[in-house]
């Protein structure tokens, strides 16, 4: 169903207080030369700074500009989730607030959902204006993202994106999710994922909120994203096949020791040292009880699983007769 909105443009804020009057300007400008109809949500991260003056200057000067203060500081992900929530525009777009990402990249973006039928728009700042370090960081996240999540895009992590009003109302970001917002959507059924080249500005304002822990954190959210995605509903799958590969392993070098032993003894009728006293009996022993906790850890998950209260929450597109 369509809303009278156009576009929700989506500012998470942290610390930005210099940059966010320039950034309304801009988007604003975008918006009355292309006649859209629209709403500005910014989220205010619990900055220490003067961000939420400013964000309730900028809703008292128009009131499409919309404020979400959080008490404290909850991530990116956090402030994406409640504004999704909230927005109410036919296409929505994210951008960062510290001016690096263009309004003017907008249009286009918007076409690509409602002309050319795409889900998801991620933006790829092919020439980016970062350091050294954070350019190449950049590049092998998003190698090791399309490994394991399937979805190819060359910078899955920019703050610039467009999306169908029912991706984000039907996908759930949390932690430090939002820069696997593609492989969500893509895991709820959205496949038409697209990239667009956009421009990427010199930051003008303030300080990167960049670290070297980002990079960690973001490489442990997507081995988490990834065994949620596949493994959350069936974890006997994964845990059940590496338990039962480790009892059968440690079953068979048990029977290699005990068979050993006896061959020794009543074939050759020689003298062997005990069979507790050979470092591969516990090897073989540590093998089965490790077997046996994986199996016994799949089977618990499983009671969860199925007990879950959103087990047989599914996404139905579409119903006939009912």
């Amino acid at each position: 169903m369509s809303s009278n909105i156009d576009i929700s443009v989506v500012v998470p804020s942290y610390n930005e207080d210099e940059s966010l009057p320039e950034l309304y300007s801009w988007i604003e400008k975008v918006m009355q030369a292309n006649n859209f109809s629209y709403e500005i949500v910014i989220v205010d991260d619990g900055s220490s700074d003067n961000s939420w003056k400013v964000i309730e200057a900028l809703s008292q000067k128009n009131s499409q500009v919309k404020g979400i203060k959080f008490r404290r500081n909850y991530g990116k992900s956090a402030a994406l989730n409640v504004a999704f929530e909230a927005v109410q525009g036919d296409v929505i777009i994210t951008m960062d607030a510290d001016l690096q990402d263009s309004p003017d990249e907008i249009p286009e973006l918007y076409n690509m959902i409602t002309k050319n039928g795409y889900d998801l728009v991620s933006g790829w700042k092919k020439h980016r204006k970062d350091s050294f370090i954070k350019n190449n960081t950049s590049k092998i996240y998003n190698f090791f993202a399309w490994i394991t999540t399937g979805v190819k895009l060359n910078d899955m992590n920019c703050g610039l994106k467009a999306y169908r009003k029912e991706v984000v109302k039907l996908i759930e970001v949390y932690g430090e999710m939002h820069r696997y917002i593609p492989a969500i959507a893509k895991w709820a059924g959205f496949r038409k994922i697209g990239e667009k080249v956009v421009q990427h500005q010199e930051r003008k304002y303030g300080v990167t909120k960049f670290g070297i822990e980002r990079f960690i954190n973001g490489f442990l959210d997507l081995l988490s994203i990834t065994f949620v995605s596949k493994f959350g509903r069936r974890p006997m799958h994964l845990f059940g096949a590496l338990g039962t590969l480790m009892f059968a392993l440690g079953s068979m070098l048990t029977c290699w020791v005990i068979g050993q032993k006896l061959y020794f003894v009543y074939v050759l009728h020689e003298r062997m040292i005990l069979v507790t006293e050979q470092p591969l009996f516990y090897v073989s022993l540590v093998a089965m009880i490790l077997g046996t906790q994986l199996f016994l850890a799949g089977f618990l998950g499983e009671l969860l699983s199925r007990n879950s209260p959103d087990r047989n929450t599914y996404l139905i597109e579409k119903r006939l007769n009912s």
